[in-house]
């Protein structure tokens, strides 16, 4: 009797970096291709930046739609958000322009929908505020609990990559609605709400340096912080002096914020240096592995 070989899909797929079948979504599996790489970029300055300029954007981007009604405006964030969605799951790896491309997508839309449920649901910002962070708690839960990680390294799977997706669009929509609660609620005006903002983003990284805080944690906490911070000046800068504003206008700060976002995106996308590196499988594990030479291999198998 020959030696029991494991059932396929238990198996590394050799086509990704030892992705199961089971790591697929369910139908859009069928129709996109299953990473084979990282799906994020590493974790560098320039990130921040970029990610701060997405939310300002986004925020004076959707402001300015809501010119065109729930409508004709809210038709427009669900279309950049689909071809966002399309571009990004429709790669096998991390690819700048389409990662950045959705991010500014969410940032429109998760703004539209965090006022929509203040303006037209009527629900006030210290709500908003509160269901977005339970939402964002849950989505945090039922990720870890599924894959065992909430790193970015580990982004290597359609699943692991649309929680990591759903947890950026509920990080803009209660950014949004944060920062709409301490300029307004707490009656700070934007300025004052986006200094706030300037000095809790730095709050995890001085944690993590002088107390050990976790680097996921640290991460995911900053993460929340960069929307009411880029939003907090975006309205600054466009909305009226009589609600503390500079009355730059919606459309232009827009289309500021958006060229400066093009300008290191193309940086990004031909100098590379956010590629996140492959990870190697520990030597231990490694060494416990059986070979399977029958398996054709076209890359090596990375585990976070």
């Amino acid at each position: 009797m020959g030696p029991v070989r494991p059932h396929p899909r238990s198996l590394p797929r050799p086509d990704g970096p030892g992705e199961s079948r089971d790591a697929e979504l369910p139908l859009i599996g069928r129709f996109l291709p299953a990473p084979v790489a990282a799906k994020v970029p590493e974790i560098i300055l320039l990130f921040w930046v970029v990610k701060i300029l997405t939310t300002a954007g986004g925020e004076a981007t959707s402001d300015y739609l809501k010119t065109y009604g729930n409508f004709g405006g809210g038709g427009l964030e669900v279309l950049v958000i689909v071809v966002g969605l399309v571009l990004q799951f429709g790669t096998r790896r991390y690819r700048t322009l389409a990662y950045w491309s959705l991010a500014y997508a969410i940032a429109i839309t998760g703004t539209g929908v965090s006022d929509f449920l203040h303006l037209d649901v009527h629900i006030p910002y210290a709500g908003t505020t509160l269901l977005w962070a339970v939402i964002l708690a849950a989505i945090f839960w039922v990720w870890n609990r599924s894959e065992g990680t909430l790193s970015i390294h580990s982004i290597t799977t359609q699943r692991r990559e649309a929680y990591y997706w759903a947890t950026v669009f509920a990080t803009f929509a209660l950014g949004t609605a944060l920062g709409d609660f301490t300029a307004t609620s707490l009656n700070l005006g934007y300025l004052d709400s986006g200094i706030l903002f300037g000095v809790v983003i730095l709050i995890p990284a001085l944690a993590r340096w002088q107390l050990g805080l976790n680097g996921i944690a640290a991460f995911w906490m900053s993460y929340i912080v960069t929307r009411p911070l880029g939003a907090s000046f975006a309205d600054y800068i466009s909305k009226p002096k009589n609600l503390s504003g500079l009355n730059f206008g919606d459309g232009p700060t827009a289309i500021v914020f958006a060229a400066a976002v093009l300008v290191l995106v193309s940086y990004l996308a031909l100098a590379r240096p956010d590629i996140q590196k492959p990870r190697e499988a520990p030597a231990a594990q490694a060494r416990s592995t059986p070979p399977l030479p029958d398996l054709p291999h076209r890359g090596e198998l990375e585990v976070d």
